[in-house]
């Protein structure tokens, strides 16, 4: 798994299988997610990241595991 973040851009790619993509569907405005050709999710884009969390602080990332989540 990868996370991406370009600023030029001002989006975060969350990258969850190295599969390649075979389309791609707009979920809600600004965020998309990638399929691979057995309709598995690959990767999710949030377009306009400043925007959508202008407080995040993407130097710094927390990562958080449940106890007992398989």
């Amino acid at each position: 798994m990868k996370l991406k973040v370009d600023r030029r851009a001002d989006a975060l790619y969350l990258t969850l299988s190295e599969s390649p993509s075979s389309r791609s569907e707009e979920v809600s405005p600004g965020i998309i997610v990638d399929y691979d050709d057995q309709n598995r999710v690959v990767g999710i884009e949030m377009l306009y990241l400043s925007k959508r969390a202008p407080e995040a602080d993407i130097q710094r990332l927390l990562f958080e595991f449940i106890p007992g989540a398989a």
